[in-house]
Parts: structure tokens; sequence; C-alpha cells
């Protein structure tokens, strides 16, 4: 019985550091989430807003192309009206003819896992793509 003195120290202990690495992982995780969540729903914004950048003069015989200066205006202007756009790692914006993509990415640091796996924040990418489309 003396040999078990303090064995459910450890036991205790080791509980603590399980339950505290488990919490840190939820909780990073849902922020993760939580910031994927902001971008998808801002690039998808952008994205529908740069699909009404289409060139006028075809637009009238049913050619549906984009002006590509014009749809990245349209995309970069509803995006500046974000005070968090500043705060992101990269945005960027693609016309391809009709179809233009609308990707941002920001990093998420950790909170609690930093005391476990210090080192860089991870990467949340989100892309959205958008074509204008004739409506009668």
């Amino acid at each position: 019985m003396r040999r078990e003195q303090g064995s459910a120290t450890f036991w205790i202990l080791g509980l603590s550091i399980a339950v505290l690495f488990l919490g840190g992982l939820s909780l990073d995780l849902w922020r993760g989430i939580a910031v994927r969540r902001e971008l998808s729903a801002m690039a998808d914004a952008a994205a529908n807003a740069a699909a009404n950048g289409i060139i006028e003069e075809q637009a009238r015989t049913g050619d549906l192309t984009l002006d590509e200066s014009r749809a990245t205006a349209l995309a970069r202007a509803l995006l500046e009206r974000d005070d968090r756009v500043q705060h992101l790692r990269s945005v960027d914006v693609k016309v391809n003819g009709v179809v233009v993509t609308v990707t941002l990415e920001d990093d998420v640091p950790l909170s609690l896992l930093r005391l476990f796996a210090p080192g860089e924040p991870f990467l949340v990418r989100v892309t959205a793509s958008a074509a204008p489309e004739l409506r009668p």
C-alpha cells in the first residue's frame, strides 16, 4: 500500500492535461470554422457582385462576357466595405471570360493549443465563383 501513495495525483494530472488539450483542440477548430464561414460569405458576396460587371454593349446581343477591370473593381469595392479585409493574408479576384473567382485567405492563430504545439497559425482558404446569367 505504501508504494501506491501519490499514484492518484499522477492520474489526475494526466487527466487534466488531456482535458486541457481536448478543450484547446475544440476551441481552435471552432475558431477556424467560424473564420471559414465568415470568409465564405465574403467571397460569395464579392463573386456575385463581380458577376454584374458584364460588357453592356455585348449584353444587348445576349453575350454575357465580363469586363475584367469592371468585375474586379466591383468585387474589391464590396470587399473593402468590410474592415476585416485589411487584415486578410490575401485577396485574389480572377476573371476568366464569363466566370469570376474570388479567393480569400486568412490565418487563424492557435490559442490553447499553443501550449502543446507552439508554432504557426493555420491557414483558412475559401474560393467562390460566379457567372452572369440571362433572366427573362
